[in-house]
């Protein structure tokens, strides 16, 4: 295997620079002011500081309301991620079968990870307005109460469906490119066998996209803690009655709206380890179980 060289020694670096400079800036920078800013306390002018150490990460764990919305986090993070990946992964494998215009449906299918998520909110809002909905007025005449402006976890439904429907593009190219390098000999060789199309998918498909499925796993969960906020923020602003207030939500409601900037602060450490640790979690015991090839 040829080694890479380089003409002169400060090349790479150079090279490396750019990248380097913008995680600083765009990263460790602001993750250095929020573990600072979050031992501190401050007037909603920036007047006057004082170092209190730990006590707003006491204050924020004390926090019934925060603790509240760490279980909403949890419900739409695991129904967002489940329902983006299993209907991604749904529409690749019936993509697959597509003889012709493969490549115009796929097309269609990668379109709506183009939408901005405040977009993406706000075309869900308008389908499902109570008032003038087009797909909520078919639920009013079966007789369904549906209003998710006043209803918890209608208003909860209707945001991850949102979530979900705008990361199923993304999920859906890394399905697609995972179907594609499983060796057509292997299903052929089964169905010869008699393996039926069913249990072709779950005994080697699936198996062989472990790999995909564990990638798209780490993805979809950060995507659903972070990304989300537009969403939410277009949708539901938190309501009603913070039943859709995420943990990410919160940390923008408490420290850019109501100004307690020291609880903001420590609200995102806490949300920055809570993602390290489910990342580290999740290479930790999930990858065991993760063939690749």
């Amino acid at each position: 295997m040829n080694k890479a060289t380089f003409p002169h020694k400060l090349l790479p670096y150079l090279l490396l620079a750019p990248q380097l400079a913008i995680t600083l800036v765009f990263f460790y920078w602001p993750a250095g002011q929020a573990l600072r800013q979050s031992t501190l306390r401050e007037d909603a002018f920036g007047l006057k500081t004082q170092f209190v150490g730990l006590a707003n990460f006491e204050r924020v764990l004390a926090d019934p309301a925060y603790l509240d919305s760490i279980g909403v986090t949890v419900v739409f993070s695991v129904l967002t991620a489940f329902i983006s990946m299993a209907v991604a992964l749904l529409l690749g494998v019936q993509a697959e079968k597509v003889v012709r215009g493969k490549g115009f449906y796929r097309t269609l299918l990668i379109w709506p990870y183009a939408v901005a998520p405040a977009i993406a909110g706000m075309l869900w809002l308008f389908l499902f307005n109570p008032s003038f909905g087009t797909l909520a007025y078919p639920l009013k005449l079966m007789g369904f109460n549906w209003d998710p402006l006043l209803n918890g976890p209608q208003a909860m439904a209707m945001i991850v469906m949102a979530a979900s429907w705008k990361q199923i593009s993304y999920n859906f190219l890394f399905f697609v490119a995972g179907l594609q390098a499983i060796p057509r000999t292997l299903i052929e060789a089964a169905a010869i066998d008699g393996a039926t199309e069913k249990r072709r998918f779950w005994t080697i498909i699936f198996p062989l996209l472990a790999p995909t499925s564990f990638f798209l796993l780490v993805v979809n969960t950060v995507y659903a803690l972070f990304d989300t906020f537009g969403i939410i923020h277009a949708v539901t602003g938190g309501g009603p009655g913070k039943a859709t207030e995420t943990l990410v939500y919160k940390v923008y409601n408490d420290g850019f709206v109501n100004l307690i900037l020291g609880g903001s602060a420590a609200q995102s450490v806490i949300l920055m380890a809570i993602v390290i640790g489910l990342t580290a979690i999740q290479f930790r015991y999930i990858e065991k179980r993760v063939h690749y090839g």
